[in-house]
């Protein structure tokens, strides 16, 4: 999958997240979702700098 796709996706779920707290949930679930969206932050960190290094590497 390509790099962009991974971090497009989750982007997309990090507003929906937000969106969904907001308006349905009223926001009683902030610290949930701001957990998961660290986390995923987190995630998509780690996975864009593996992908950098490896096409670092690649040019070397």
């Amino acid at each position: 999958m390509k790099t962009y796709h991974v971090l497009f996706s989750i982007i997309l779920l990090l507003h929906t997240m937000t969106l969904i707290n907001v308006t349905f949930l009223d926001g009683g679930w902030n610290g949930i979702v701001m957990w998961l969206s660290t986390v995923l932050f987190l995630i998509a960190v780690l996975f864009f700098s593996t992908e950098f290094r490896a096409e670092r590497r690649q040019k070397s």
